[in-house]
């Protein structure tokens, strides 16, 4: 399924306290993770790029702060090195083990494409957007874990 052919995000209900999130950004491509972000404001910490997402997020659960849940958001773009194959292969591991390690609650809006152009169409304001969709898939697994009892 396209971004254009998904159904729009829509965040789900949540009972109890709003969830406390924390959006962790790689923002070396400032416009498409701008836009992921945009409809969604809460913390925001930024890292230097996407390798670093899945470390920022450990050291937030060392952190003195406590999140319901967390955002990652980013952009790889494609050149002309295997660099791009390394830096998506290694950053999408990441977040996975810590996620997995530490039963997180996380929504993974890490963009890996072929050029800028893809990234723009899934950072907009259309609604197509995958950091909405990251988002609305991290209050999905809060409600999921509140339904758990898995808090």
């Amino acid at each position: 399924m396209s971004t254009l052919d998904a159904p729009l995000p829509v965040a789900p209900r949540l009972d109890g306290a709003p969830p406390h999130l924390l959006f962790v950004r790689a923002p070396y491509y400032t416009s498409v993770v701008d836009g992921l972000r945009d409809g969604a404001r809460y913390d925001v910490l930024d890292v230097a790029g996407a390798l670093e997402l899945a470390a920022a997020v450990r050291l937030a659960l060392r952190g003195r702060r406590r999140y319901d849940g967390f955002v990652v958001l980013g952009c790889v773009v494609k050149g002309e090195t295997d660099h791009y194959e390394f830096v998506c292969r290694e950053a999408m591991a990441g977040i996975t083990t810590v996620v997995l390690q530490f039963g997180l609650c996380l929504g993974n809006g890490l963009l890996t494409v072929n050029d800028i152009g893809q990234a723009v169409a899934r950072s907009g304001p259309d609604g197509h957007n995958k950091g909405a969709e990251a988002a609305v898939a991290a209050l999905r697994q809060i409600a999921a874990a509140r339904w758990l009892g898995a808090e």
